[in-house]
């Protein structure tokens, strides 16, 4: 995967439509708005929530409007990273940058709600 983080934009991107967080994992995310510039998403998931496998494209700016603990996995469920080892969850609300993400899934550990709002940049600015 060729990815530029500066734009968002990610060249040679190997995984499938299929896998798109909106197509794969629409009950955790919901699309706000979508242009040929952006895509902005809410994302919602509960405590003991898991969010099957499924991929961002693009990079992005994610404002946190409620944090909890969480697991990322990859696609064969290796894990990819554990928020507790992590230090303390950000100051709410928080401003965070994400570049594109290969397939995973997530799951809320914690016992409060995970939401975001990602607003995931298609193209250079």
């Amino acid at each position: 995967m060729s990815a530029n983080a500066k734009t968002g934009v990610s060249r040679q991107w190997p995984w499938p439509d299929s896998l798109d967080a909106v197509r794969t994992a629409g009950d955790y995310h919901r699309v706000l708005l979508e242009n040929e510039h952006v895509r902005v998403l809410e994302v919602l998931i509960k405590p003991g929530q898991i969010v099957p496998v499924h991929t961002h494209r693009w990079s992005a700016a994610v404002y946190v409007i409620s944090a909890s603990d969480f697991i990322r996995r990859d696609e064969n469920g290796n894990l990819l990273f554990d928020s507790r080892t992590a230090g303390p969850l950000p100051a709410i609300p928080a401003a965070q940058w994400t570049g594109p993400l290969p397939p995973h899934s997530v799951e809320n550990i914690g016992s409060a709600d995970i939401h975001l709002i990602t607003t995931e940049l298609k193209e250079p600015a």
